[in-house]
């Protein structure tokens, strides 16, 4: 009969971006909810809904008996994890399967594989990815350090086998440095993580973040969708994205879009992911894969016209992917911005009740959010409230697109990004789009230094 109702395991934008796709499809959704979301955009608009625990995520968001129950008690016979959260939960997207009820993700294996550092890059170079040079696997003892990072050369990067947001990593200019250093990032490791697991790879001074998009069937098929260039990023979280990347060509699209499409294929991978590479010099590098959706998943939707989320859904019910690769064009240019309530030069969250709430618009505009006026942004969570997508024919008419658009938009009650963003669209660097991973923070700390 194919799925009939859809139990969303999330919150916030993508709650409200998985539901509006199941229902465009004609499938009833279930919106489950801590206490602190009762009166969420997306509970109020689903079918359904349940509240599954207290603010705290772990027990609610992250409580996987309350969220298997709430499937049940409601006929659900499918669960969209959307991201963070229980997207990339192996364990738990092997409950949900145990349940007979499908898996709106990759399969468990795949999850589980690309999860751990150590074995996604095993993983990815087996399967003809580019990888950064570095140990082979984990490295348990200093002189094996010392002896992989003399042979890749100085500098090294420290990285946590089970990491991620920028915690568990050290970059170790020298050899004398090297063992102060690694137990440093093994005591984040063990406290953020419980897994103090290291690996060193070669560090590259300045570059870009390039990422692909990717569907498969789980039955040998899969395509590309281009590359996301998200190279404007503090403290290893993105903030700007934008598609296609201002510095791949055509032919290096093509190219790497074969190989990631070729790996995928291989794997038998299900669903959507992302590949992501480090960039330079015109050469790529495997850092990570997600296997889920991507909170930048619009611009790729803007310059492809693929409705991504449906995609996922059809791919979960046993359909064959909609397209082929050779159906795929890839048509003008798109930016995201991230909006977060918070101050947009401390980062200093800034929860609290939305006063007023203006959306931008206009041919082209599309916002993600859960906002209205009078809605309470609750303490407890990610502090990303909206998602600001424009799309234009060429890449400076997306730049003024995106600059009308932010001026448009007024949010009241809170500190929000928005003035952040604004100034960016000021800076020659990113407007020519010459800018790597590096540009924000050091463009950041100059502005606070001019202001002190």
């Amino acid at each position: 009969m194919g799925i009939s109702r859809i139990l969303i395991a999330n919150r916030g934008e993508i709650a409200l971006r998985i539901h509006r796709a199941a229902h465009e499809m004609g499938i009833e959704t279930v919106a489950v909810h801590s206490t602190a979301d009762a009166d969420a955009m997306h509970v109020r608009l689903a079918d359904h809904a349940v509240c599954i625990g207290p603010p705290s995520a772990t027990e609610s968001y992250l409580n996987h008996a309350a969220i298997i129950s709430a499937a049940e008690i409601t006929g659900a016979d499918a669960i969209h994890p959307g991201y963070g959260f229980l997207s990339e939960n192996a364990k738990f997207a092997d409950i949900v399967e145990a349940h007979d009820i499908a898996w709106i993700g990759p399969k468990p294996e795949h999850i589980r594989t690309m999860g751990d550092k150590v074995q996604a890059k095993k993983t990815a170079g087996a399967l003809g990815l580019p990888l950064v040079p570095g140990s082979d696997g984990a490295v348990s003892d200093f002189d094996e350090m010392r002896a992989v990072a003399a042979e890749i050369g100085y500098p090294v990067l420290a990285k946590a086998a089970s990491g991620g947001g920028g915690r568990g990593m050290k970059v170790i200019p020298s050899e004398d440095q090297l063992e102060s250093l690694v137990k440093q990032a093994q005591n984040e490791a063990k406290a953020a993580f419980g897994d103090d697991t290291m690996y060193l790879e070669k560090y590259l001074g300045n570059p870009r973040h390039i990422e692909f998009q990717v569907f498969g069937d789980g039955r040998g098929n899969a395509i590309h969708l281009g590359e996301r260039d998200c190279s404007l990023q503090r403290r290893h979280q993105k903030v700007f994205e934008e598609a296609p990347s201002p510095v791949i060509t055509e032919e290096d699209r093509m190219r790497m879009g074969g190989i990631v499409a070729d790996a995928m294929a291989q794997m038998s991978y299900r669903g959507a992911g992302t590949i992501e590479f480090l960039w330079e010099n015109g050469e790529f590098y495997f850092i990570e894969m997600n296997t889920r959706l991507q909170v930048e998943h619009p611009v790729t939707e803007a310059i492809t016209g693929m409705d991504l989320v449906r995609e996922q859904i059809r791919i979960a019910d046993g359909k064959d992917l909609s397209v082929k690769q050779e159906d795929i064009r890839f048509t003008g240019h798109a930016i995201e911005c991230r909006i977060n309530a918070e101050d947009p030069f401390t980062f200093a969250p800034s929860p609290g009740k939305i006063e007023y709430y203006h959306q931008a618009g206009g041919m082209h505009v599309r916002v993600d959010s859960g906002l209205y006026a009078g809605y309470t942004i609750p303490p407890y969570y990610d502090s990303m409230i909206a998602k600001l997508i424009v799309y234009g024919r060429t890449r400076e008419g997306c730049l003024m697109r995106l600059r009308r658009a932010l001026g448009e938009m007024v949010i009241q009650g809170v500190k929000t990004s928005i003035p952040l963003h604004q100034e960016l669209l000021e800076q020659p660097d990113v407007l020519s789009g010459n800018y790597t991973i590096k540009w924000l923070e050091e463009w950041l700390a100059e502005r606070a230094e001019n202001e002190t």
